[in-house]
This record gives C-alpha cells, sequence and structure tokens, in this order.
C-alpha cells in the first residue's frame, strides 16, 4: 500500500503545482512603471576666447514632451575660440578632438547613436563672418568635418545669433531657479508700450513674452517689475565681475565700486597687468573694455541705481549646472527629440502576494506532513 502512494506522489505534486499556477495567473496583476533610461545631448559652446563642451543628460520619458534636462559633465576644450583659426580651419576642429573622445567615455557606448550632438558658435564667430566670410565658412566646414566621424547624432553646426544666445541664456537661468514653476508672466498691451513679443515653447506649452525692448533702454514699467526681485548675471557678466574682484582684488559691491574697478583696470599698462595677473595672458586684454561696458551697460543702459544693483547677483552656476546659453538650447532642441515609451512590467499587490506566499507555503506544509505519515505508516508492519 505505501508503494502505491508513493508512486502517486510525483503525480500528486505535479498536479498541486499545476493548480498553484493556475492560480498565480487568475490573480489580478497591474502595469507597473520600470525607472526610466536616460538619454543624452552634447552641445558644444563655441565662444569668442574659448569652447566649452556640456553633455545633458534627461530620462527617456518625457514630462510635458520636454525634458528634465540636467549637466552630466562638461570639458574646456584648449586653446582660444574656433574664430581665433581664421588662418588654419583644421586647428579649430583639431582642438576638440580631446572634449569628443572624453564624451565618448562620459555617454554610455549603447547611447552614442541616439546621442544628438550641436555646436552653437557665438560672439567671436558673428564678428568673423560679418569681417571674413569665407573663413567663417572654412572654420565651420572644418568643425563639421571632425564632429561627423564621431558615432554620436550629429545635427549640426551654425552661428547663432546675438537674440538667439540672449533667449537661450534667460531660458537656462529661469529653468535652474525654477521660475517656470514658481512665476506667472504678466504682459503688456502691445500698443500701449510698443512691445515687441518673443514666443517661446517651453514645457509643452505656448508662452507670448513682450520684451518692451528693456535691454536696450532699461526705464520702464517692465523693468521696474524685474528690479522687484533679486536678478542673475551671469556669462561675461560673471567672468567680468569675478576677475575684478578675485584677480584684480577690488572691491565691486557697488556701482561706483564698479566704476572705479573698470577705471583701474583700464589705466594698467600691459606690463603691469601681466605682472598683476600672470597666466591670464589670453583673455587679459578683453578686460578692460569688457569692465567698462558692464558698468556702463548695468547704470546707462539698464537704468540700475545703487539699489537696484545691490539685488544682482554674479553667478556662474545654479543647482549646479553652468548658467549659459547652453542648457538653453538643450531644452529647446529636446522638444524635437521624440520621448521612449516607458517601460512597463505586470505586477501584483502586495496583500495578494502575501496570499499566495501563504498558500504556497501552506501547501509544502501539508506535503510534508502526509509525506512524513506516509513513511510512519510504512514502518509499522515491519515493526510488528
Amino acid at each position: 500500500m505505501a508503494g502505491k502512494v508513493r508512486s502517486l506522489l510525483p503525480p500528486l505534486l505535479l498536479a498541486a503545482a499545476g493548480l498553484a499556477g493556475l492560480l498565480l495567473l487568475c490573480v489580478p496583476t497591474r502595469d507597473v512603471r520600470e525607472p526610466p533610461a536616460l538619454k543624452y545631448g552634447i552641445v558644444l559652446d563655441a565662444g569668442s576666447s574659448h569652447t566649452s563642451m556640456f553633455i545633458y543628460k534627461w530620462p527617456a520619458d518625457k514630462e510635458n514632451d520636454t525634458g528634465i534636462v540636467g549637466q552630466h559633465s562638461s570639458c574646456d576644450v584648449p586653446g582660444g575660440g574656433i574664430s581665433s583659426y581664421a588662418d588654419n580651419p583644421s586647428g579649430a576642429s583639431q582642438s576638440l578632438v580631446g572634449c569628443l573622445e572624453q564624451a565618448l567615455q562620459d555617454v554610455p557606448k549603447e547611447r552614442h547613436a541616439g546621442t544628438p550632438l550641436y555646436l552653437g558658435a557665438t560672439a567671436g564667430m558673428r564678428l568673423l563672418n560679418l569681417t571674413n566670410p569665407e573663413a567663417s565658412t572654412s572654420v565651420l566646414m572644418a568643425v563639421t568635418h571632425t564632429l561627423t566621424q564621431y558615432p554620436f547624432d550629429f545635427r549640426g553646426a551654425r552661428i547663432l545669433s546675438g537674440q538667439e544666445e540672449g533667449v537661450f541664456g534667460w531660458v537656462t537661468a529661469n529653468y535652474l531657479l525654477e521660475n517656470f514653476i514658481k512665476i506667472t508672466f504678466e504682459t503688456t498691451s502691445p500698443a500701449e508700450d510698443r512691445a515687441s513679443e518673443v514666443q517661446l515653447h517651453l514645457y509643452g506649452q505656448h508662452y507670448r513674452v513682450y520684451t518692451h525692448s528693456f535691454l536696450c533702454y532699461g526705464r520702464d514699467q517692465v523693468l521696474q517689475r524685474l528690479l522687484a526681485s533679486a536678478l542673475q548675471a551671469f556669462s561675461a557678466f560673471f567672468y567680468t565681475v569675478d576677475f575684478l574682484r578675485t584677480s584684480m582684488g577690488l572691491p565691486v559691491a557697488t556701482l561706483q565700486q564698479l566704476e572705479a574697478a573698470a577705471v583701474n583696470v583700464c589705466n594698467q599698462t600691459w606690463a603691469q597687468l601681466q605682472a598683476r595677473v600672470p597666466g591670464q595672458r589670453a583673455r587679459l586684454a578683453d578686460y578692460c573694455a569688457g569692465a567698462m561696458f558692464v558698468q556702463q551697460l548695468l547704470s546707462r543702459g539698464y537704468g540700475f541705481d545703487e539699489r537696484a544693483f545691490g539685488g544682482v547677483i554674479f553667478q556662474k552656476k545654479a543647482a549646479d549646472t553652468a548658467v549659459g546659453w547652453a542648457l538653453g538650447y538643450m531644452l529647446n532642441l529636446t522638444n524635437l527629440i521624440p520621448a521612449d515609451p516607458p517601460g512597463l512590467r505586470k505586477g501584483t499587490d502586495f496583500s495578494s502576494w502575501v496570499v499566495l506566499l501563504l498558500l504556497f507555503a501552506s501547501a509544502l506544509l501539508a506535503a510534508l506532513v502526509l509525506l512524513l505519515r506516509q513513511v510512519h505508516s510504512a514502518k509499522l508492519p515491519s515493526t510488528i
């Protein structure tokens, strides 16, 4: 008899396993969202004095059709800006190689082919394009040839207008400071204020912002609204004021001090400047004109008084990301990059999982008890 029972045990266990499987399939499930993969984008900021590479990343499943972009890494290209290679276009392209090789390491290999790569040139190339358009074209062609040799999705190299650079810089600063979440745009009548209109596509929404040309005149209602809160000054503003403050050791806490610091720099001879600030020869000649421009723009162009100037914050980074036009450019470009569908898997509610666990545990325990009883009953006849 014991032999018969033991012979039935394997099919019984198999039947129990099949029944458990059927019960498992009948348990209601729900879709559980997998952690999103990351996408990457590369922007080369080809400025007048140097070129910087910024690598950005964002979740593949975008929010409101716009990537939630953050800075992944950066690299400073050695030497001057690409416009300084007007007589040697191949030198401009060769200067980028070191940072591009770093990009190969910073971006996962499986993401190379899907990573857009852009080069945007600003003031230096704008000037070169005006004075020597043939040389400007040659430089862009040379860097394009090099950029296309890399496994990224190269989307082009072009010269940005001053307006584009300004708008993308504005987007960067406000994005990093979360002002798009905190503020609402107050617009005025174009007929009343003679305002010009800038249209922006951000976060999948459409904004119309009336600029009122305050960048040129400054003494209007729009500027007065802006002055009610702190303003962020970045890019050339930061680098110029930082040079005066740290390298020259001059106070710049007030407009009067900023003017005095600018005059101080401009009164230095070339030999005096080199002796006072060794190691910055490449950009040293620009600081006199830059300091004067910043001081005049803030005081006469924007119409800042001492109170308003006290609310200006000069900064290089916000939220661990460089403040400049490149991130704003990347934010705009991610609108054109399709989002990946979210990864889904089937999941079971925790309470159902606990019930299944107890069911399987009970089945195993019952099987063990039955097996022990069969063994015990098989030993009884031999004992008698």
